[in-house]
């Protein structure tokens, strides 16, 4: 429950009492010791009729900026709590749906002042880029903790939802802002660990496990946002802790604008091109799913009809448009990139298997297949495949790197160049098995930490 709290002038205080009798609110008027003459109203409401309930009052024309406190109540007695809800509840139904004001407070005490949350971006970025460059998930997570990138993407969406156009700027001025300081910040660190030979400058970047899992859109990262935007918005709406949506929201942000760093830093503009494409889509996505998320718990957002009805020829107007246009390019721009790399990851996957189920290639495991951006030829016109599969010693498969690339070309209608990873390992069976099952089997370069790790991946041929 609710406590609306609202002074209500004598002037307007049959206007109100006949508003709540009609809405058949429960309220207690109390003498207010204000130099104004009025009372103020205690109105106990459920926690998603608030709005509901004000936007009433105001209609009767109460003043909207008049003095009004909203508190949360441990327990209240009103005796036909569950008929308002059923009936004024504007958000998500039941106790747990938040108003707009809640929403609103929620979305911007996540973010915090400007110069803290570019301090904050900073770090995020500078521990990324030494998680993926150490091939340290730990540390990665740890980047995505301190990341204080949920408050100024959330809001935009929550913006749109309770029709707040300038909650909707300022959340789309913070994430630009963030996400080019965290990239600044990222290609800062990787540069100055290159110059002072902390991390070896011929260190093929492309190869460690983390900066190409995060420089390559792929359908898991994709989902890993949506997952994302669904946590935040249903965070947002109920009373669950926005700060461990954060972190999923960071998840999705923070290691791919690391790798756009790491890939500028290295010269390496497949990488960044990749990383700049999954950043893009990813807060594409979180944005788009938060909203419809909210969309689909009971919340009504008015916005395009607000924006028809109080639109006019200005400047301001103009420059909404702008960035609105310039939004649609940029997501039209990485849709495409995204949605013409999945497609080649999948041709590439289908014709590494068709490939490894020839009966010449039938006692090798498949182990991996990493695929290098596919970014059109706009920088290259050859694409990496990297496969890796285990074999028993001893054997050999000379052709397996022809053989898939001639595959994967035909296929593809791209240029690629294919390395094959061998992993070779002996098998004991154990006494009374069969060999009608394949044990489990570990890589060599799994039991090496991340930095020697990254050089063994450039030593096998």
């Amino acid at each position: 429950m609710r406590l609306i709290q609202v002074f209500v002038p004598s002037d307007d205080h049959d206007a109100v009492r006949e508003t709540l009798a009609e809405m058949e609110v429960e309220f207690v008027f109390s003498d207010a010791d204000d130099h104004r003459d009025g009372s103020l109203a205690n109105i106990p409401v459920p926690a998603g009729a608030v709005d509901t309930v004000l936007g009433r009052l105001y209609d009767a024309g109460l003043a909207d900026d008049t003095y009004t406190v909203v508190t949360e109540v441990d327990r209240a007695t009103v005796p036909n709590a569950d008929e308002l809800t059923d009936r004024y509840v504007e958000g998500s139904k039941g106790e747990r749906g938040a108003s707009h004001v809640e929403i609103r407070e929620r979305a911007e005490d996540l973010t915090p002042e400007t110069a803290t949350y570019l301090a904050f971006a900073i770090a995020s970025a500078i521990v990324a880029v030494a998680g993926l460059l150490l091939d340290s998930a730990i540390v990665i997570v740890g980047a995505m903790v301190i990341a204080p990138f949920a408050g100024s993407t959330l809001s935009a969406s929550a913006g749109a939802v309770i029709s707040d156009r300038e909650m909707v700027v300022d959340s789309a001025t913070s994430q630009v802002t963030g996400l080019v300081v965290a990239y600044l910040g990222a290609v800062v660190m990787s540069v100055f660990l290159q110059q002072t030979g902390f991390i070896q400058a011929t260190l093929d970047v492309g190869r460690v496990g983390q900066v190409s899992g995060f420089a390559t859109p792929n359908l898991l990262t994709l989902i890993i946002a949506i997952a994302a935007g669904f946590a935040g918005a249903l965070a947002l709406a109920t009373d669950l802790p926005v700060s461990l949506a954060g972190v999923a929201v960071a998840a999705a942000i923070v290691p791919a604008a690391a790798a756009a760093g790491i890939g500028t830093a290295w010269g390496e503009p497949l990488i960044v091109a990749g990383g700049i494409v999954l950043l893009l889509m990813n807060i594409v996505l979180i944005n788009l799913t938060a909203y419809l998320t909210l969309i689909a718990l009971g919340y009504r957002s008015s916005v395009i009809s607000n924006v028809r009805e109080n639109a006019t020829v200005s400047l301001r107007t103009g420059a909404y448009a702008v960035i609105v246009l310039l939004f649609l390019v940029v997501v039209a721009v990485t849709a495409f990139g995204t949605y013409q790399h999945l497609v080649f990851e999948q041709q590439v996957n289908n014709e590494v298997q068709d490939v490894l189920e020839e009966p010449e290639y039938s006692s090798l495991e498949l182990a991996g297949v990493q695929t290098e951006y596919n970014d059109g030829s706009a920088f290259s016109d050859e694409v990496s495949v990297t496969v890796t599969v285990g074999r028993t010693s001893g054997l050999e498969h000379e052709g397996l790197a022809e053989d898939l690339q001639t595959e994967i070309d035909s296929q593809t209608s791209r240029s690629v160049h294919v390395d094959v990873r061998f992993v070779d390992y002996q098998r004991a069976a154990s006494v009374g098995a069969t060999d009608s099952g394949r044990s489990a089997w570990w890589p060599l370069d799994a039991w090496l930490p991340g930095s020697a790790r990254s050089s063994f991946a450039q030593s096998v041929p």
